[in-house]
């Protein structure tokens, strides 16, 4: 495949790496409306159901640290093309399950092979771009993927209107999709990593490089920023529900229109990085984000401690949602741009990184069920704590000695 690639395969390009980037999300989101319907079905507790959803984002997590580097040492194709393959045949598995521990099994094996859509998708964009084309190709993956969370949940509850539909029938369509995707991949995209760029196939080679890229102090503080401020936004998706419906009486109705409003806020964020990436460098875009993210907390954690009204929550945290498009554009390229031969192992750090922080604060919103001072907190404490890794590890002097290690890494690879 060319570089940098212009016109009809440049969109055709966009069109797969999106139908690989939104195959997380689906697995994630689309199967939410079903959960009374599995709990009934399988004589489950909602927990258990609950538990399910758990196991494909660990799955999600544990995968992209394994696809990755196989992906650096065997090229992407090929790896693409096994890994989706298992994923159809994990969907129909979870619409066959007999029991919950079977579905909590499946959806774990759902995520991990999920996973390399999502990582291979953005190491491919590493292969074919360079510089300001890869900032701006990236914002359109993100601008078109930040649509999934949003018609994931409404897709999977019109599956369920259908009449001959249940909770079934929407396994049945995601292991449709995923033989889809391998029929489009086997067909339309060519290897994009040469053999001459690929490294050792071993475990202890993959060790080594993890263990690079965690010593490239530029390229693990751009990584824990978008870490810390996306990982943190995993407590905004399990808290609002509960602080919105439960607290202000907001309908379902509403919620749902409030959460979609959010998701067009990351489509906005993503835009702004693509239009202006030719006018201001991506350190400036990602400083601007990571500085609105927590001046947008600081206003919200105000707002919850003083119990403010409903607005007072719902404009910062959209505020929020817009330095989080920027955020996740900006911070990938700046990440990515000199990991050449490595980029399967630094696209999987990049993702792996926020399902952890993630899995780990969204309990922690239900700590007290009567005030959202608990979402605050972690939403202003993540966007801090990723804003000071900005600013304390990808400085001036340190980016430049990583671009010096990184052209030296590139050109022995």
């Amino acid at each position: 495949m060319t570089t940098n690639p212009k016109g009809k395969e440049r969109i055709a390009l966009a069109f797969l790496l999106s139908l690989l980037g939104i195959l997380g999300p689906l697995n994630i989101d689309m199967y939410l409306p079903s959960f009374p319907d599995i709990a009934n079905d399988l004589n489950a507790r909602a927990s258990l159901v609950q538990l399910s959803l758990t196991a494909c984002l660990i799955g999600l997590a544990i995968g992209q640290a394994f696809i990755g580097p196989i992906s650096d040492a065997k090229g992407r194709r090929k790896p693409l093309l096994i890994s989706i393959t298992l994923f159809a045949l994990s969907s129909l598995l979870c619409a066959l399950a007999p029991n919950i521990t079977v579905l909590i099994a499946a959806r774990f094996l759902q995520g991990f092979t999920a996973s390399a859509g999502i990582v291979l998708s953005r190491a491919v964009v590493r292969d074919v771009f360079s510089g300001r084309e890869l900032t701006a190709f990236f914002a359109l993956l993100m601008v078109i993927n930040s649509t999934a969370p949003m018609i994931a949940p409404m897709t999977g509850g019109a599956i369920l209107l259908l009449p001959f539909a249940d909770w079934h029938t929407i396994f049945y369509f995601l292991a449709l999709l995923g033989l889809l995707i391998v029929f489009t991949i086997s067909l339309k995209l060519k290897e994009t990593l040469p053999p001459e760029k690929r490294v050792p196939s071993s475990i202890r080679h993959s060790l080594k490089t993890m263990g690079d890229l965690i010593k490239d102090r530029s390229y693990i503080g751009y990584t824990l920023t978008v870490g810390f401020i996306h990982g943190g936004s995993f407590a905004y998706v399990s808290g609002t529900p509960f602080v919105y419906q439960d607290l202000y009486g907001v309908s379902p109705q509403m919620f749902s229109i409030l959460f979609g409003i959010n998701g067009l806020a990351i489509i906005a964020g993503s835009f702004i990085v693509g239009r202006f990436s030719r006018k201001f460098t991506e350190r400036s875009l990602l400083r601007a984000g990571t500085i609105i993210a927590v001046s947008a907390t600081t206003v919200l954690l105000a707002m919850t401690i003083v119990k403010g009204p409903l607005a007072s929550l719902v404009i910062p945290i959209f505020i929020y949602m817009t330095s989080m498009g920027i955020v996740l554009t900006s911070s990938f390229t700046l990440a990515m741009e000199k990991q050449g031969h490595r980029a399967g192992s630094a696209s999987a750090l990049i993702g792996l990184l926020p399902l952890l922080i993630g899995s780990l604060v969204s309990p922690l919103v239900s700590i007290d069920e009567t005030t959202a001072i608990p979402m605050g907190v972690i939403l202003f404490s993540t966007s801090l704590i990723g804003t000071l890794a900005f600013f304390g590890l990808t400085g001036r002097r340190r980016t430049a000695e990583s671009l010096r290690s990184g052209k030296s890494a590139n050109a022995n690879g």
